[in-house]
Order: C-alpha cells, then sequence, then structure tokens
C-alpha cells in the first residue's frame, strides 16, 4: 500500500535537535469542521491560537478519522487501532471500554517511559467525564458535557497543573475540550425556530456552502439519515434558519480557539514552549451546512475529516501544508511514541507522521479506510455497518445493510455532488476500490468481543 511521495516543501528555518525528549500537549477538540481556522482561509471567524499553530507548524489536509462518531473515534486515537480492534466500534455506553489487552496511550507511556501522564476533560470511552483513566493522572475539573461552562474549567485545570509541577521528566499532557459540539444541544433547542433571535446580525450570517444541496444518485440509508434523524428536516429549516446554525457554529469555534490560546500563554509563561511539540485535532468533524447535513456519523469530507497540526519549529517544520500524504487518527499513537523515543505497540495500519513532519521524502500509504456505526449504532449488528475507502483520488463508501455504494472522484469533485458507483464506466475503478477495502479489514486483529461476529471483510465481495 505504499507509494512514493513527494516530499513537503522545506521550509526556510532550519529544524533543530535541541530538544531530543520533548513534551507532548495533545489538544483535542470535539466535532470541529475542518475549514474552522482563519489562516487556513475560513473567512467567518477569529482563531488566534489555531492561527498561530497552522502558521507555525504542519498541518494536513488529508487528514480522516478512524470513525466519525466520538467514542468509537476517541478509542482509536487513544491507541492506534480501528474501532474493529478495540472493541469500541458503537457510541456512547454501547461501545464499553477499550479491549483490555489494548495499551492506550497514557498506560503505554507509563510502562515503556519516563513521560509524566495527565489528562483532563472529555475522555468518553464510554464514560464522557470521569477521574479514572486507566495510564493517566486525571487532574479533576468538576466539568460535565457542555463546552460553554467545562472548557474554561479544563484550561485552567491545565494552567495550574504546568504552573505547579515541579519534577524535570517530560509530559505527555491531554487537554480535552468539549467545543464546538455544543452545536448538538443548539440543534435540538433550534429545531423550530423560523426567525432570528437577533435580527441585527442578518446581514453578517454567512452564506451556503456551495455544496449545499445534495447531490447525485444518494443510497436510501443515506436519504433516510438526513430526513429521519436530523434536525433542519424536522423543522423544515429555511435558507435563513441554516445561516444561522452556520453562524452561531462558527462562533463556538471561537470559543474554544480562546481556551487554547489561554494553554498556549501557560506553556509561554512557564518557559516550556520550546520544549513541547504541540498536537492539535478533533474527533470528528461537522455537517457545517454541505449536502443539507448537520452533526456526524458519513462519509462526506465535513463529517470524516479533522484538523491536524503540529507545531515546535525547534523539531518540525513550519508553515507547512501537507495536501497530499493520507493520514489517520491513528496514526497519532505511533507519532507520539516517535518523538518519545519509545517503540510503539503492536499495531496494524498506523504509521509514525514523524518523517513526514521533517520533510523526508518516503513511502506511504496509497490508501486509508474509516468505519461508521450509522446504521448499526441502531440494530448492533455488525453487518449494518458503513466503511470508507480514500485512495489518493477516489472516495469509496458501502452501506453493507443494503450493499449500496458510493464513489466520488476526489480530484475532479471535491464537492462530492456526484456518486459514479451508479456509472458503469467506473465498474473496474469500484471493484479496485473493494479490493483495497478487504485488504485494509483482512490485516485487522479483532476485539475478543467481535469473535464470534461477521467480520467486514467477509461482507466484501471483489468479484
Amino acid at each position: 500500500v505504499d507509494e512514493p511521495q513527494k516530499s513537503l516543501p522545506k521550509n526556510a528555518r532550519s529544524i533543530s535537535k535541541k530538544t531530543e525528549k520533548p513534551n507532548i500537549l495533545f489538544i483535542l477538540t470535539d466535532q470541529q469542521h475542518m475549514d474552522t481556522i482563519r489562516a487556513g482561509g475560513c473567512e467567518h471567524v477569529k482563531t488566534p491560537a489555531m492561527d498561530r499553530l497552522l502558521k507555525n507548524g504542519v498541518s494536513f489536509r488529508e487528514s480522516h478519522c478512524a470513525t466519525p462518531i466520538c467514542t468509537p473515534s476517541r478509542g482509536s486515537i487513544f491507541t492506534g487501532r480501528m474501532p474493529t480492534e478495540t472493541g469500541v466500534w458503537l457510541n456512547g455506553k454501547k461501545g464499553g471500554e477499550i479491549c483490555s489487552s489494548i495499551p492506550n496511550m497514557g498506560q503505554w507511556f507509563q510502562q515503556n517511559s519516563d513521560y509524566d501522564t495527565v489528562y483532563a476533560g472529555k475522555w468518553h470511552v464510554p464514560e464522557c467525564h470521569t477521574k479514572d483513566i486507566a495510564g493517566f493522572d486525571v487532574i479533576a475539573t468538576g466539568t460535565d458535557h457542555m463546552g460553554n461552562p467545562s472548557d474554561a474549567l479544563v484550561i485552567r485545570a491545565c494552567d495550574a497543573w504546568l504552573r505547579n509541577r515541579t519534577d524535570t521528566n517530560p509530559f505527555l499532557m491531554v487537554a480535552s475540550l468539549i467545543q464546538p459540539h455544543d452545536m448538538c444541544q443548539w440543534l435540538h433547542i433550534n429545531i423550530n425556530k423560523h426567525e432570528l433571535r437577533y435580527p441585527e446580525i442578518a446581514d453578517d450570517l454567512p452564506e451556503l456552502p456551495a455544496n449545499f444541496e445534495p447531490g447525485e444518485h444518494e443510497p436510501a440509508l443515506l436519504l433516510q439519515m438526513r430526513n429521519q434523524h436530523m434536525q433542519p428536516a424536522w423543522g423544515d429549516w429555511d435558507e435563513l434558519q441554516w445561516r444561522y446554525y452556520l453562524w452561531n457554529y462558527y462562533r463556538m469555534v471561537e470559543m474554544v480557539d480562546g481556551e487554547i490560546g489561554r494553554l498556549l500563554e501557560s506553556l509561554d509563561d512557564c518557559g516550556l514552549t520550546d520544549d513541547t511539540l504541540i498536537v492539535f485535532s478533533s474527533d470528528h468533524g461537522e455537517g457545517l451546512a454541505h449536502h443539507r447535513m448537520v452533526r456526524k456519523d458519513f462519509f462526506y469530507n465535513e463529517a470524516v475529516k479533522v484538523p491536524l497540526i503540529f507545531c515546535n519549529p525547534n523539531l518540525i517544520q513550519s508553515d507547512v501544508r501537507d495536501s497530499s500524504h493520507l493520514v489517520s487518527s491513528i496514526d497519532l499513537m505511533p507519532t507520539f511514541c516517535d518523538f518519545a523515543g519509545i517503540p510503539s505497540p503492536t499495531l496494524t495500519h498506523a504509521r509514525s507522521l514523524r518523517p513526514l513532519l521533517e520533510g523526508k521524502d518516503e513511502p506511504w500509504r496509497s490508501y486509508l479506510a474509516s468505519h461508521s456505526t450509522y446504521p448499526a449504532q441502531m440494530t448492533e449488528n455488525i453487518e449494518d455497518a458503513t466503511m470508507m475507502l480514500r485512495s489518493q483520488r477516489y472516495k469509496y463508501i458501502r452501506y453493507f445493510q443494503t450493499n449500496a455504494e458510493m464513489l466520488f472522484d476526489m480530484q475532479e469533485d471535491p464537492g462530492e455532488q456526484k456518486n459514479l458507483a451508479t456509472d458503469e464506466t467506473y465498474d473496474d475503478i469500484v471493484k479496485d476500490h473493494r479490493r483495497m477495502l478487504k485488504e485494509w479489514e483482512h490485516d485487522l486483529i479483532l476485539a475478543p468481543r467481535l469473535e464470534n461476529k461477521t467480520r467486514i471483510y467477509d461482507l466484501i465481495d471483489i468479484t
């Protein structure tokens, strides 16, 4: 699955070897659309903290989550394994805990390094907030599942820990924030609001995206998801309501950016910035009115792609936008291990991003996959899962419950408006992507709780 890739463009700043074993600060937001950073081109937000990271680091434009929904995505982020390997393949309490034979990031670092491992904020594997996370010293924050009051408490807790630490060990700190996830609650309380709460902002509302309308030949299950499980359809939103939703979402992004900025200030004040690899990402994206979709758990780019930025000009390149390498949230675990100077645990498809961050010209994967829980979340039947295979040019999606397929040419149709799977001209390409998906699934080591269930691998016919 490896193929040669062009190296990242060399930045004028040299890469120093000053920090041999850096601190690692992992900032994780919840439900953040990739294109919500002003320095990345989004004119609807002011995000000075994220701008700082983007301008001083390496960002990946083809960054995908292992699954576009909270609990299984987080299970994959903190283990480097796919959802059917961790056993956490459903959302919420249904997802359960990570398989006991698979170490999470904190456990692995505690067992194999001298790093202090600290966690503050949302966990959600499966408990949203808990004081007990194996492998981590959890900073109690008194938070709940609302980002508006909780994110500030998480950042204050991290700030206090940084300012009061006395040992000299490197640290792995996770600051797990909730915004802009409050959009889920906003959608519930604004279903039928056809008049603006604040008419004075009417002229400032964002325009709808170019791919606001659904594309051609959508499968019935996707139509069902939009029409039966999304608030805009329940409330029969008009264009103004859709634009108001966008405006509110961007404000939530600005809220979490403010908290990130405070955390970066804490690093600066403590003299830790130069010795810390800062990593910023999100567990999944947000529909954001593209294809008339909101929230997550589908495979349009808006839900499955996530921001991913690494920042420390002493260690890696700066002001680099990588739009060629296909990367996954499972790659975080081996990357952190690589920078910490420790081996990775047993992994299947995850790879360290360090060579890419350092601008090395090395072979890289030519495709990756992602799982979705829809509609399996309702039936709890793994045969009802949905999967995506993303190659360099195409995206292939398979709904196993109905065997419906989608294929998009991401080069010619980045807005995913034309489903090519219904065009026999593309039969060979569809078959090739089935084969790649089967290869991906073949290598996975299923969690014990799934051993008696049908393997997705067995559901893929490559003839």
